[in-house]
């Protein structure tokens, strides 16, 4: 029977030859963040229990170590930021669900494509373009870190896809590209036209929406079904994990992954997702999701970054506050300026009744903005 391999390595062509000699006898691979501290680290280690680690000075056996079930590829460490790590168990069908579905919605031909993988592997959004290249034998070439420099060059040099967040996005010129694969966060209100926003999660092998439209395979329901309601996201299709690694299965009875994102079905088919279902801002009674509001928002000219979340009101029960990152050279927006704006697009209720101006907003490695985190 198969292991559990942890690979400690940078990101580059010894990580790939790790992975590709893992999956070769049989085992599967739980990426680890390099830049994570030792105690960090260990409880990764302790939590989701490998047989060994692999890393540059050399392998090194732990103790404890639990069994991977046959046809197990990956156990990739969901993102959260608090509590135990827990580890979402893919297979190689669901791996190869994932590229095939991808390869298929970007006519990806792998004698005229390469990959630029420039994400953190230790998450999907990163590992998928490096797994995606080996079951679909598209080149690829991975980067230790992302680099605008970089990942401008390799588009000079050839490359002609590439996975990035948004903040990535902003930094670098990414037009060389025939496509820009946008996950992790909400996408700019403006984006180019090589750019496809993606919707997916560690649980679902990658984005598994393009452009509001689910991949092959791929299907979708809001809460109990109603085409049109609002509610929950579920999700089913070959690309969904096994399990958690400890042996728990998220999915419903026929299949079904709840996402716990919001959004909606339009009549046409096409998703929208409003944001993270735990973070509906009820104020006055009123539902107000913070996507919608950073999405007007940061369409002023003088917004560089926005994130919408909430405070506590004695009358209100919580008010909506914007934080706001201001382009360099410019003068921040008013709270009246904000509220009218909101008020006239969405709704009076939703327009923020606080405006703090700060000079970054927190965010994760993939380039969520970590609302807890904003005080």
């Amino acid at each position: 029977m198969g292991e559990l391999v942890a690979l400690d390595l940078p990101a580059g062509p010894a990580f790939v030859d790790a992975l590709r000699a893992a999956w070769d006898v049989g085992d599967a691979v739980l990426p680890v963040d390099p830049r994570l501290p030792t105690p960090a680290a260990d409880r990764l280690l302790d939590s989701l229990r490998p047989s060994r680690v692999v890393t540059s000075d050399g392998t090194q056996p732990r103790r404890g170590a639990l069994p991977i079930e046959p046809g197990d590829a990956l156990v990739v460490p969901t993102s959260g930021t608090s509590g135990q790590p827990k580890g979402v168990v893919h297979t190689h069908a669901s791996v190869a669900a994932s590229a095939v579905a991808i390869s298929a919605a970007l006519d990806v031909d792998p004698d005229r494509d390469r990959w630029v993988a420039c994400l953190p592997l230790a998450h999907i959004g990163g590992l998928s373009v490096v797994t995606r290249s080996l079951v679909t034998a598209t080149p690829c070439t991975v980067l230790e870190h992302f680099d605008a420099a970089a990942v401008e060059d390799e588009a000079r040099r050839g490359a002609t896809l590439v996975s990035l967040v948004a903040t990535a996005l902003g930094r670098c010129d990414a037009s060389g590209y025939r496509a820009v694969l946008l996950g992790g966060s909400a996408p700019p209100a403006s984006l180019p036209a090589n750019v496809v926003t993606t919707y997916g999660m560690t649980e679902t092998g990658s984005g598994c929406v393009y452009d509001g439209r689910p991949l092959d395979g791929v299907e979708l329901r809001i809460g109990d079904g109603t085409l049109g309601a609002q509610g929950e996201i579920l999700v089913r299709g070959p690309m969904l994990l096994r399990a958690y690694r400890d042996g728990s299965d998220p999915r419903l009875p026929g299949g079904w992954l709840p996402t716990g994102d919001g959004g909606r079905l339009g009549d046409d088919g096409n998703l929208t997702v409003f944001g993270r279902m735990a973070e509906v801002i009820v104020t006055g009674a009123e539902k107000v999701w913070p996507g919608p509001v950073e999405d007007v928002l940061g369409a002023l000219p003088s917004v560089d970054q926005v994130a919408v979340w909430k405070r506590p009101d004695p009358d209100w029960g919580e008010r909506v506050v914007a934080w706001v990152v201001v382009r360099d050279g410019a003068e921040a927006p008013t709270l009246e300026e904000i509220r009218e704006l909101v008020a006239n697009r969405l709704a009076p209720y939703a327009a923020p009744k606080e405006l703090v101006v700060v000079d970054a907003l927190p965010t994760t490695v993939g380039g969520k903005v970590r609302r807890t985190d904003l005080t």
